[in-house]
């Protein structure tokens, strides 16, 4: 069905564009459930888990939490098969929690602090198949010292960096991963003390168009490491080359051919003794989830029509954060109801807030609701109460059915920390 303001033609089943969604049942939604709201569809996330499945038949594609880490979609992602990337003690825990076994966990360290070390470690007690990543020799130093002699992953910095913003940029940038050339003979230093499993890199995050041509030169490098490790240290287990899968956040934008990408990541690899790891987030989840907000405020000004919505930076980071573009519709609006340019802007005290600036929009007007599209990466999960604003709540779908997975937070549950 095509929500209400929304756009007619043959969906491709690569992406999920905002006119896919149901309009109707997002108005009831947010009439039951109140706004701002996330709406996370789970039958997309199992259709996008499918479709990383038949791109990489002989990988191991495992989801990175930090897209999304609620308990729904992780049991929804577990269940369709995909394995646990981890960026944090609290990222494993996580997993953990949803079901999976630590032979499905992977925990990639960036500076970890030491509680994190800590209660990693603990639970590598219990979970001793569990994988910890290490992006510099001193957290190999780190983790002698608390005992633990399992399975080890190094990350390497190619110095190929690619993505949507400078801001996610890794794969160039000194604070991800061990410098490329001091690799190998780490690798020969831990191999003795360790289970040396794997190497890992990461280029960036959103990849797509051009980037995709620096995604498959640091392919191309950890190939070449790995034939060196192996030739040093024996066989690896496999090759973890990230993930970054970009998807179109605008409306001309084609979708990712994603079978030319794996190809292309196969051949870039080339031959070498483990499996080929990958470990996207985003293509998960971003156009499985929809942000739903409520219109309370339309001012004329001088130079623009200021919309404003019950939704802000604290919501939906991304467009303060990064710039990032996000679609947005009127579901309120009819046919008939003429476009304008719109600001659409939040209700925190930071001129960054803003999700859009001279849109065209059908007429927004109070009571209106706005659906804003490709949320379910990086959306709940950047969310804060800066401005002592409560979180929203989440609701997920799943087989026809709708269920709330993460209450709306309270004003009272601002101070439930404080002493």
């Amino acid at each position: 069905m095509t929500p209400a303001g929304g756009g007619g033609g043959e969906a491709d089943p690569r992406i999920r564009r905002l006119s896919e969604w149901d309009g109707d049942e997002l108005l009831a939604l947010a009439e039951e459930h109140g706004t701002p709201l996330y709406v996370v569809d789970l039958d997309r996330v199992r259709e996008n888990c499918a479709r990383l499945d038949a791109a990489f038949p002989d990988a191991e594609v495992r989801y990175a939490l930090k897209a999304h880490t609620g308990r729904a979609v992780l049991e929804t992602v577990r269940e369709a098969g995909l394995a646990a990337e981890c960026a944090s003690a609290g990222e494993v825990e996580r997993a953990l929690a949803a079901g999976y076994d630590g032979s499905d966990v992977q925990y990639t360290a960036v500076n970890p602090p030491g509680r994190d070390l800590d209660h990693v470690v603990d639970r590598w007690r219990d979970h001793p198949e569990l994988t910890v990543t290490v992006g510099a020799a001193d957290t190999v130093d780190r983790l002698r010292e608390r005992g633990f002699d399992g399975r080890l992953c190094i990350r390497a910095n190619p110095g190929v960096g690619a993505g949507h913003h400078e801001k996610v940029q890794t794969g160039a940038n000194a604070k991800f991963g061990v410098p490329y050339d001091d690799v190998a003979e780490l690798a020969e230093s831990v191999a003795d003390d360790f289970e040396l499993v794997g190497l890992h890199a990461h280029a960036g995050s959103g990849i797509s168009g051009d980037d995709l041509s620096n995604h498959r030169e640091l392919v191309r490098r950890m190939g070449e490491l790995a034939r060196e490790v192996a030739s040093r240290v024996g066989p690896l287990e496999f090759v973890d080359v990230g993930g970054g899968f970009g998807v179109p956040y605008r409306e001309d934008e084609p979708p990712l051919d994603l079978e030319s990408v794996a190809d292309a990541t196969r051949e870039a690899l080339g031959d070498v003794s483990g499996t080929l790891a990958v470990e996207p987030g985003r293509y998960v989840v971003a156009d499985a989830g929809v942000l739903l907000t409520r219109v309370n405020t339309v001012k004329e000004a001088p130079d623009a029509t200021v919309v404003g919505v019950d939704a802000g930076m604290t919501t939906l980071l991304r467009p303060a954060m990064y710039d990032a573009y996000h679609e947005i519709r009127n579901l309120s609006a009819t046919e008939d109801v003429q476009a304008i340019s719109a600001t659409v802007a939040g209700p925190i005290c930071e001129s960054s807030d803003v999700m859009c600036e001279n849109r065209l929009l059908a007429a927004p007007r109070r009571g209106h609701l706005l659906a804003v599209g490709n949320a379910g990466a990086y959306g709940y999960e950047m969310a804060s109460t800066y401005n002592s604003r409560p979180r929203p709540a989440e609701v997920a779908l799943s087989g026809g059915d709708a269920r709330v997975v993460r209450r709306r937070e309270t004003l009272a549950d601002l101070t439930e920390l404080e002493e």
